[in-house]
């Protein structure tokens, strides 16, 4: 007999990726209608320096090239949805060469990455060029060429962003990040179609939910708990995480038990980071947390679920 495993389905890496990208479109489209097209320039970029550096990569190393699964496109486009529109675009070079060639690539190619390439890639950029990537574009029609982001508003103090414009996406943020009502459209397609559990995105946001449900409720807010609750669920990089990084296949949990533990965890590093550290958004640095836990997490849940079965077998 052939070696495992002997399930064949219609669905490849190929159209996985294809389907992800598809369902990154109605972001992509909000971001453009409120940065204007600069936003094409900077995931263009991304797109084409993330797939040139993996063929080089794969070339020199005399390996297959695999480009054509398109990995490399998602892992541009999600880079570029987590920078400002006014991102300069040799920087926005860099980071894709450190998420295809260093986080990807030297690891062994897609499968073998131990984190989420386009975070990994976001984090090194935000502490090489802070300036650049905290510099934020603000939408069309408001007066001033840069402006605060949601998160921004909430550490200083001042007046909060509505949550109508946080919903539809009218305000400063990220690219890809500002309209949560784009990405909830992206990430309900996807779990339609089968391509990702809703477990890890429904975990993360619910408890960002709860934890700020629960500070705000013990500390007090003038704009109350429920508000401030919603407030962090539409702010920062939560929907974009949740959806379209936390679930990525290579650095998330197998078992269901380890990718409820995982989205949760994601959730609570994001709020401890957001309320109790200096920097206002904790989205990327706790998926990556997080990433490490994985081999972990698989090995505890695996193992209790097999113990069960043959515990039950037994019995």
């Amino acid at each position: 007999m052939n070696a495992s495993p002997h399930i064949v389905t219609k669905l490849d890496t190929a159209k996985t990726m294809k389907f992800v990208l598809l369902a990154l479109v109605p972001a992509f489209c909000v971001s453009i209608y409120v940065f204007g097209p600069r936003v094409i320039a900077v995931t263009a970029v991304c797109v084409v320096a993330s797939v040139f550096f993996e063929w080089l990569y794969e070339k020199i190393m005399k390996k297959p090239v695999t480009i054509g699964d398109f990995s490399a496109c998602v892992t541009g486009v999600i880079l570029a949805f987590n920078l400002p529109s006014s991102m300069p675009l040799w920087m926005a070079v860099i980071g894709c060469g450190v998420s295809i060639i260093i986080v990807k690539q030297m690891f062994g190619g897609l499968g073998k990455n131990f984190a989420n390439p386009a975070i990994v890639g976001r984090i090194v950029l935000m502490l090489s060029y802070t300036t650049q990537m905290t510099t934020w574009p603000v939408p069309r029609g408001v007066d001033g060429t840069t402006g605060a982001t949601p998160l921004a508003l909430m550490e200083s103090g001042q007046h909060l962003a509505s949550l109508k414009d946080m919903f539809l996406g009218m305000t400063g943020g990220c690219i890809g990040e500002v309209s949560a009502l784009a990405l909830i459209i992206g990430g309900v397609f996807l779990i339609v179609k089968k391509i990702i559990d809703p477990i890890i995105p429904c975990s993360f946001i619910g408890t960002v939910f709860v934890f700020s449900l629960l500070y705000y409720g013990i500390k007090g807010s003038d704009a109350g708990a429920l508000h401030m609750a919603v407030y962090n669920i539409l702010a920062g990089g939560v929907m974009l995480g949740a959806f379209f990084c936390a679930t990525d296949y290579v650095t998330s949990p197998i078992m269901n038990n380890g990718k409820l533990i995982f989205g949760i965890g994601c959730g609570l590093f994001t709020m401890i980071i957001r309320l109790f550290c200096s920097y206002p958004e904790g989205v990327s640095f706790s998926i990556l947390f997080m990433n490490l836990f994985v081999p972990l997490i698989d090995s505890v849940t695996m193992k209790r679920y097999y113990a069960s079965l043959y515990g039950g077998a037994k019995k």
